[in-house]
């Protein structure tokens, strides 16, 4: 009497055999394609940190604001900016 676990396997044709290691192929394929494009973002926010301008006023520069407003204020004629 023997048990289910030592029984022996049945041994793999050649086509299976072949068509497991075309799909550990396909797999190994899209995990190191998924691998070099996470690693190609990192490396392009990593170069690209801090490079945007803002024009806001910095701290130490509270009377940009108070020169727009009183420009704001003075001004009859009303300036239009396109962006």
């Amino acid at each position: 009497m023997t048990t289910p676990i030592l029984q022996p396997t049945e041994a793999l044709s050649p086509e299976d055999g072949a068509s497991t290691a075309l799909i550990a192929v396909v797999i190994t394929v899209v995990f190191l394609t998924l691998l070099s494009v996470v690693i190609l973002i990192f490396f392009y926010l990593y170069k690209n940190k801090g490079s945007y301008v803002t024009y806001e006023p910095t701290e130490g520069e509270p009377s940009a604001i108070v020169q727009m407003e009183s420009d704001l204020a003075k001004g009859s004629e009303k300036e239009e900016y396109f962006i």
